[in-house]
């Protein structure tokens, strides 16, 4: 088997491009979240490209940031691989941690896009991914640790778009049709939103943080996502309107084969006119006429049961009918096993540092 070399892509649409094709690639490795991570957090990007026989075979865009006297490596949803071939997963794995050792870091964390089951634990429909069984084991025989701080989602929800749209509304649940045609009955009405709606959209954001009661950051960084990433063309933000007021919106990442429902929001008022139901049935139909094989609806609970404080959301989504989809999550190799120990017990003083704290993982 020919040798794995490390390289660079220097430019966006090379890096992209090589991405695009490749298993498991994520709007979250994509060239523009670097820049967004490096502007907004300080999370500098370093890409590293992998190639086998001429061919980029991997990709990882790492973040590197500094806390203090500590240095930390984050990819997040990669690399991005083709994790069925061992070989490659641990040349990849090899190149990391001699990067992590390099760089002195307390911690290389990494959190692919990898599946480890799918539907509910302990339910019928609970089924083990042998792919991802697999490399949790590989993880846990080169020393990796499953992390303690899970950034992003572990568990999300995966609508199958090669559905017609026929089939896809006759497999919701009848709660969820129903309020998806009494939005339309109601007088609701969906747009595609442009750069001159973001300040709406923040203030939809903003009203859903405080009804909720989680956080959000300033208006700046959300203007810059947002704005940033529907100029690339890799955002598509739809409103809800009545009589028109804007009333929900929804916004979407898309990128190779996915299409993720990242950002969502209401109105205080028109609730009743059930506009969260119609925007995602139409958010559903625009990723599927655009292409897109898979609809993520970026989130679900650790938990399954009321318990757990996105219960709520979760019924929400469940009624469209995807499949419950468990990720691998993230794993943190460690250069200096005391250091890290130490990175451990101080670890909630250090966040605050690192990062401020938000729902949606991103």
């Amino acid at each position: 088997m020919a040798e794995l070399t490390l390289t660079t892509l220097p430019t966006r649409d090379a890096w992209n491009d090589a991405l695009r094709p490749l298993p498991y690639a994520h709007v979250l490795q994509t060239w523009e979240w670097g820049e967004f991570k490096r502007a907004t957090t300080g999370w500098e990007p370093l890409r590293l490209a992998f190639q086998r026989g001429g061919q980029t075979v991997a990709l990882a865009s790492v973040g590197v940031r500094r806390v203090g006297p500590l240095k930390a490596l984050y990819v997040a949803k990669g690399p991005a691989l083709d994790y069925r071939d061992p070989a490659l997963v641990a040349g990849v794995l090899s190149q990391l941690e001699a990067l992590a050792r390099r760089q002195g870091a307390v911690w290389l964390k990494l959190d692919p896009d990898v599946v480890a089951a799918t539907g509910v634990p302990g339910e019928p429909d609970d089924v083990i991914n042998p792919v991802g069984d697999a490399v949790q084991a590989a993880l846990t025989a080169r020393g990796w640790r499953f992390s303690g701080d899970q950034v992003q989602f572990r568990n999300t929800i995966c609508l199958d778009l090669s559905r017609s749209e026929d089939e896809l509304l006759a497999a919701m649940s009848q709660n969820t049709r129903r309020k998806v045609r009494a939005a339309e009955k109601k007088g609701v009405t969906v747009r595609a939103a442009g750069l001159a709606d973001l300040p709406a959209l923040y203030d939809l954001y903003r009203i859903t943080s405080a009804r909720d009661g989680f956080l959000i950051r300033p208006p700046a960084y959300y203007e810059r996502a947002w704005s940033d990433f529907l100029r690339a063309g890799l955002a598509h933000a739809l409103i809800a309107e009545f009589e028109g007021r804007a009333i929900a919106h929804v916004i979407l990442f898309h990128f190779g084969r996915k299409c993720w429902y990242f950002y969502g929001a209401s109105a205080n008022e028109a609730r009743e006119r059930m506009p969260n139901y119609l925007l995602q049935w139409e958010a559903i139909r625009w990723a599927k006429a655009q292409g897109y094989a898979v609809y993520d609806f970026w989130g679900a609970p650790d938990r399954f049961d009321q318990s757990d404080p996105l219960w709520g959301v979760y019924e929400f989504k469940r009624g469209f009918r995807g499949v419950v989809t468990r990720h691998i999550g993230a794993w943190d190799y460690a250069p200096l096993p005391p250091l890290y120990q130490a990175y451990i017990r101080l670890r909630p003083q250090l966040l605050k540092l690192l990062r401020r704290r938000r729902p949606s993982g991103i």
